[in-house]
């Protein structure tokens, strides 16, 4: 079953951006101070593409992929309780400039070398129309962001993914309501109108995004 965003207390350390070998030395510290405390870690390996990494455009983001065999060795010589695994997600709304299309088998591969081992997959927004018409209709400025696409994320929760982090779309639920609240009621003063709408927005968007992800109802089963 799949868990949406950060369900439970954990840390996350990413040093993906550093080579192997210094990755695996700096998550084992953290992970033998952690588990000290009683508190699990969840690292990552590979790099997605975004902002956050500079790494952009699907080729980019095709070279930066998690490497199976690393993921095994990272893995048993860190001591990670959960791995982010890089197949061709990318943070932020502005991810690609064409239709990406994850690495699917990259998750098969590693699930097939590390069985039973949770998996995380990160920057799994994705930029749903619906919402980035809203924000232009009331003037914001977002005409190519692009995202991952839903039916995409849902293959791969049906594999050894987890858990899976989504922010830009409730950002922009958050954002496109606010938005239209400014632009349809101008005399509105009262925060508490503005912000209103935007939860209801992301309430409505987690609720779907559960659905994706194939863990609607499922509540009892994390008791």
């Amino acid at each position: 079953m799949c868990l949406l965003a950060n369900c439970w207390a954990n840390v996350v350390i990413d040093r993906s951006k550093y080579r192997l070998e210094e990755n695996i030395a700096l998550t084992k510290k953290v992970v033998e101070y952690a588990h000290s405390h009683d508190i699990v870690v969840e690292a990552e390996l590979g790099q997605l593409g975004g902002i956050e990494e500079d790494v952009v455009g699907v080729d980019d983001v095709g070279k930066h992929l998690t490497d199976p065999e690393q993921a095994v060795e990272f893995v048993k010589r860190s001591g990670c309780d959960s791995l982010a695994v890089a197949c061709g997600t990318s943070h932020g709304a502005y991810k690609f400039k064409s239709e990406p299309k994850l690495a699917l088998d990259i998750i098969e591969r590693i699930a097939k070398k590390l069985p039973g081992f949770p998996l995380v997959m990160h920057g799994s927004s994705s930029v749903l129309k619906e919402f980035k018409d809203l924000i232009n209709k009331y003037g914001g400025k977002m005409p190519d962001a692009m995202g991952v696409p839903e039916e995409a994320i849902s293959r791969a929760a049906k594999m050894a993914v987890c858990k899976v982090n989504i922010d830009t779309d409730l950002r922009m639920a958050l954002t496109a309501k606010i938005r239209q609240v400014f632009a349809e009621k101008p005399a509105e003063f009262d925060p508490r109108k503005h912000l209103d709408p935007g939860r209801e927005a992301i309430k409505d968007m987690v609720k779907h995004k559960l659905h994706v992800l194939g863990c609607a109802g499922k509540a009892a089963e994390c008791s």
